[in-house]
């Protein structure tokens, strides 16, 4: 499944220096191109349950996938990287 602008994806890695792990929503915000030649990159929005906005940060498209209708959403306490 491809990933489209302003859809929830959901991560396929753990991003520790985000306190991100496998599996968390975020909102697919913008693409971006690798300075270097790269893989594509996206720019992601993280909210928290209440829908207030976490973070915005930049990962690779690989880092990302679509929803998938035999996934279900969990809610786990979020504590900032740092």
């Amino acid at each position: 499944m491809t990933v489209e602008l302003y859809q929830e994806v959901a991560l396929t890695r753990d991003l520790p220096e985000h306190s991100l792990r496998t599996g968390d929503i975020a909102t697919l915000v913008d693409f971006v191109s690798h300075p270097h030649g790269g893989e594509q990159g996206c720019l992601l929005e993280v909210f928290n349950a209440v829908g207030e906005s976490l973070a915005v940060i930049a990962v690779p498209i690989s880092a990302v996938e679509a929803l998938r209708p035999d996934a279900i959403l969990t809610v786990r306490s979020f504590l900032k990287a740092g």
